[in-house]
C-alpha cells in the first residue's frame, strides 16, 4: 500500500468526526493495571440531571429579571434537588467521569453561585447602588473559590464533614431568605442592609475553615426500623405546610451549625488542656 493510499485510508477512518460541527469529547482514564484507556463520548444519564440543575439555575437568573422573585428562588431549590441526584446516580451506575465532574462544578457556579446573587440582588440591593453590587458579588466570589477549593481537595478531607459552608447550602440560606420574606409581603428595598448582610456573610462563611457536617456516612441502602419511613412522612408533611419558611429555616440552621460546632470544640480543647494542666501540678 503506497503512503497516499495509507493517508487516504485514515481520512476516511476520521471522515465522520471531522464532518462532524462539534469535536468528539475523548478522555483518559487509568485501568485495573495502571494503563491510560480512552474513552470517547459521555454518560448520558448523571448529566441529563446536572444539565436540568443548569437549566433551574439559569430560569432563576430569567425570573429573578422579571421580578417573579418566588418562582426564582423555588427554581435554585430545585436544582439542589437535582444537584444531589446527579451525583447519586453516576455512582449507582458507575458511569462517573472527570467530564461529568467539570461538568456538574460549572452547573453548580451558575445555579448556586451567581443565581442566588441575581435573585438577592434584584429582590432587594438594586437601590444601593454599588454598595449592593459588593454585597452580591461577595457571594459570587465566596461559592466560586469554594467549589475550586472543594475541586482540589477531594479526597484529602474527612468525608464526614465539609471545609467551608456548602455552596448548595449557601444558596438555599440566600434563596430562602427571598422566598420566605417575599411571601411575608416584605419589600427587600426595605430591609436592603440587612439582607447584603446576610447575602456577604453566606458568600465568607463558603471560604470559611467552619466544619459542617456532610450526611454522607449515612447508609440509604441499608434496612431501617419501619418508624424511620414515618418520620420521613411526617417531615415531608411538615415542610409542605409552610415550604418557605421552613425550608429557610433548616437552612439557617445548618449555617449557624458550622460556627457553633467550632466554638464548642474551641472550648472542649480548651478545657482538657485546662484539665491536663492541673494533672501535671
Amino acid at each position: 500500500m503506497t503512503e497516499h493510499q495509507t493517508q487516504k485510508t485514515e481520512s476516511e477512518q476520521d471522515a465522520p468526526h471531522t464532518l462532524l460541527p462539534i469535536d468528539e469529547h475523548v478522555e483518559e482514564s487509568h485501568g485495573p493495571d495502571g494503563k491510560k484507556i480512552r474513552h470517547k463520548g459521555i454518560y448520558l444519564l448523571p448529566n441529563l440531571f446536572t444539565t436540568a440543575a443548569l437549566f433551574s439555575g439559569f430560569y432563576a437568573i430569567v425570573s429573578a429579571m422579571d421580578g417573579n422573585f418566588a418562582h426564582a428562588a423555588v427554581a435554585v431549590f430545585v436544582a439542589m434537588v437535582l444537584d444531589g441526584l446527579d451525583g447519586r446516580v453516576a455512582r449507582l451506575t458507575n458511569t462517573q467521569s472527570a467530564f461529568g465532574a467539570e461538568y456538574d462544578s460549572l452547573s453548580d457556579m451558575v445555579a448556586f453561585g451567581v443565581a442566588p446573587a441575581v435573585v438577592v440582588f434584584s429582590w432587594a440591593l438594586t437601590d444601593m447602588g454599588k454598595v449592593g453590587w459588593v454585597f452580591a458579588f461577595i457571594y459570587v466570589a465566596g461559592a466560586a473559590l469554594r467549589l475550586a477549593r472543594f475541586n482540589t481537595h477531594i479526597g484529602d478531607d474527612d468525608g464526614r464533614y465539609f471545609t467551608g459552608l456548602p455552596s448548595p447550602s449557601g444558596a438555599g440560606l440566600v434563596a430562602g431568605m427571598v422566598w420566605s420574606l417575599s411571601d411575608f409581603g416584605i419589600n427587600g428595598g426595605d430591609i436592603s442592609v440587612l439582607v447584603g448582610i446576610m447575602t456577604a456573610l453566606g458568600g465568607l462563611l463558603m471560604v470559611s475553615n467552619f466544619r459542617y457536617y456532610s450526611f454522607k456516612d449515612l447508609d440509604f441502602k441499608g434496612r431501617v426500623p419501619f418508624f424511620v419511613i414515618l418520620v420521613v412522612v411526617l417531615v415531608f408533611a411538615i415542610i409542605s405546610s409552610d415550604p418557605s419558611r421552613i425550608l429557610w429555616a433548616i437552612f439557617v440552621g445548618y449555617t449557624v451549625s458550622g460556627p457553633v460546632m467550632s466554638l464548642w470544640r474551641w472550648k472542649q480543647r480548651n478545657k482538657r488542656a485546662v484539665e491536663q494542666g492541673e494533672e501535671k501540678l
